[in-house]
């Protein structure tokens, strides 16, 4: 499924395209998330999605695959998989950001998103208006925690560094950095759904809730 959102950050265009092509600093921001390490250009984490009673966490990667400076466009591959079932989950995600004004930026993100198991039982319809809810209030907590000076600076990241391999005679790999940040809660799709979505939701989570609940069930037996 395609979907397509618009949002606003209140400076100018070469500030806010150094932070959000930095995914170490943004990870902090996005509801449900938890950056764990980086190798080289790869970034590891989880999220974590509570639909109900049922949370599932996807254990995943990104990388950012193509990066145009003058352009201000950045695109961003991210894949994850459920570490109980058998969901999985991709998105291409591109960011292209241009100028509003001396001291405003508008950024427009498309993501071609591909997903499957529980979650993807939302369908497009709801999942599209559940992601414009997430995405204002990851611009919320980028705006307080980031873009206003109050978050870390990137040089005095909590990090640990490893290599690869302890062969000094062997070529130099990329260094794994394992990132000491705090585990997030679960990202409830039902509270960002909103009251007024509940008549479409309520019955995806009974199925949900009816199948978990049937396998669980089965296994025991």
């Amino acid at each position: 499924m395609e979907l397509n959102h618009d949002f606003n950050v209140s400076v100018p265009i070469d500030e806010a395209w150094a932070v959000l092509t930095d995914l170490e600093r943004i990870a902090p921001c996005m509801p449900g998330a938890q950056l764990q390490e980086v190798e080289g250009e790869e970034y590891r984490g989880v999220v974590k999605v509570k639909v109900g009673p049922i949370t599932a966490q996807y254990r995943g990667a990104a990388r950012i695959v193509e990066l145009d400076t003058e352009a201000h466009r950045a695109v961003l591959r991210a894949e994850g998989r459920e570490t109980r079932g058998q969901g999985t989950a991709a998105a291409t995600v591109t960011a292209d950001l241009r100028s509003d004004g001396p001291a405003g930026t508008i950024v427009h993100i498309a993501t071609e998103l591909d997903i499957s198991g529980r979650v993807a039982q939302f369908g497009r319809g709801v999942l599209g208006e559940v992601s414009e809810k997430l995405l204002d209030q990851f611009v919320a907590e980028l705006e307080q925690s980031v873009l206003s000076g109050e978050g870390p600076a990137t040089a005095e990241r909590s990090a640990e560094a490893t290599t690869e391999s302890t062969d000094t005679d062997a070529p130099a790999g990329p260094v794994r950095r394992v990132i000491d940040a705090p585990e997030r809660p679960p990202l409830d799709l039902l509270e960002a759904a909103g009251g007024s979505m509940l008549r479409r939701v309520v019955p995806v989570v009974v199925v949900i809730v009816i199948v978990a609940l049937w396998r669980r069930r089965r296994r025991r037996q």
